[in-house]
């Protein structure tokens, strides 16, 4: 008879491979029961995504300039609110302005609707990235990524999630109780 391939459930996420960088997860599923007689083949035994750890295994912060700052669309935030626990103990967020200095091409390239906004990005702009709950870390009270205790005119490094192939640095202004920037040019801190 015609057997399929049978393959597990999922393993859970593992850790991200390496602390203090952008760089992904595993999890692996195994071959249960190998395919007979033209039967249908095995799928794939192991998916990745994309992950950032923000401490060391010794539990000490990262530094801030090696990780970059992951960024999405300013629109992601009304939804991030309706989604959010909210406890009412969240600290009021903020908004970090930015000068873009170098942009990839990968930024212009991406056709998919999720990442339209990263038509916005171009050098030489001013940005505005808000940092608000659940992207506000609890310990350190800001956003990763955001500049904070940089030199000034120090290059920072930044990357648009949904497309790895956009990303960039930029130079920290100033940080702002609210953002001022117009909708097109408002970002978001993941």
């Amino acid at each position: 008879p015609v057997i399929p391939c049978v393959v597990s459930q999922w393993s859970v996420w593992s850790g991200c491979a390496e602390p203090c960088k952008t760089t992904y997860r595993v999890r692996r599923r195994h071959v249960i029961q190998e395919p007979r007689n033209g039967g249908e083949a095995c799928p794939p035994l192991e998916e990745r995504a994309g992950c950032v750890e923000y401490w060391t295994q010794q539990g000490t912060e990262c530094k801030q300039s090696l990780i970059p700052a992951l960024i999405t669309t300013g629109g992601f935030g009304k939804a991030r609110k309706k989604r959010a626990a909210a406890d009412g103990n969240e600290r009021a967020g903020y908004c970090v302005e930015f000068q873009l200095v170098a942009i990839t091409p990968g930024c212009l390239h991406s056709h998919h609707s999720y990442t339209h906004w990263m038509q916005y990005l171009r050098e030489g702009h001013t940005v505005c990235v808000e940092c608000q709950h659940p992207a506000l870390d609890s310990r350190s009270l800001h956003c990763y990524g955001d500049g904070s205790g940089s030199k000034k005119n120090q290059l920072l490094h930044w990357q648009a999630v949904g497309n790895p192939r956009c990303k960039g640095t930029w130079k920290r202004i100033r940080q702002l109780d609210t953002c001022s920037c117009p909708s097109v040019h408002s970002f978001l801190f993941i």
